[in-house]
């Protein structure tokens, strides 16, 4: 979800990063995240709190945007994949699909994103990235309507983290192409657990960050 900034290209920070041994051969277990693309839905509109509530569903439903294409950088990066994880949302399978096109794509809703909810303040309207500011600060505070809870979601993301480095240490390489705010709460429990970040998770389609462990 929103909010997002222009740029759909990797990180800067690893950029050049190459798979550069056989997966039977190297030495570190690399889980990379990936935020999918950009949705086929527009991404600022100005809207109320109704609005924004209808805006969530329509972007839960959107696929990828067929102007969005996945930066050359990334596409050297998962090569070497046959399979590579996703979230099943359209956004997030297509995105795969795109990044990957003869990889197995292995479609687990563990992987949907942190929910949001609209909050109810009247005669506000703002653009869609600023409620999704909002409406994520108030999450943190305890506001979930009917959606899953910060607790819920971080216990989810330890679920997920197991499942991808049950596979990087398998296969040596793994990647999952999901969602911006999730692959961020994923990434904080495979830092508990030891492993390296290279990148950042940035606000940004096709955002990449990579996850090493000795």
């Amino acid at each position: 979800m929103p909010p997002q900034t222009a740029a759909s290209a990797m990180n800067p920070d690893f950029a050049g990063v190459a798979s550069d041994l056989p997966a039977g051969e190297r030495r570190v277990s690399r889980i990379i995240l990936i935020r999918h693309g950009q949705p086929a839905i527009e991404t600022s509109p100005r809207t109320g709190h109704h609005g924004f509530r209808d805006y969530i569903d329509a972007y839960e439903a959107a696929g990828l945007s067929p102007e969005s294409v996945p930066p050359e950088e990334l596409q050297d990066l998962v090569k070497e994949l046959t399979a590579i994880y996703t979230s099943g949302r359209p956004r997030s399978e297509e995105s795969a699909r795109a990044l990957a096109p003869n990889a197995e794509l292995i479609a687990d809703s563990l992987f949907v994103e942190a929910p949001l909810a609209s909050p109810h303040i009247p005669l506000l309207r703002m653009t869609v990235p600023k409620w999704a500011v909002v409406s994520r600060i108030l999450w943190h505070v305890g506001f979930h309507p009917e959606i899953e809870n910060y607790r819920r979601s971080k216990h989810r993301a330890g679920e997920a983290a197991n499942i991808l480095e049950t596979r990087a240490r398998r296969e040596g390489i793994t990647a999952l192409v999901a969602h911006g705010y999730f692959n961020l709460l994923i990434g904080r429990e495979l830092r508990r657990r030891g492993f390296r970040k290279s990148g950042s998770h940035r606000v940004r389609y096709w955002n990449a960050v990579i996850y090493d462990k000795e």
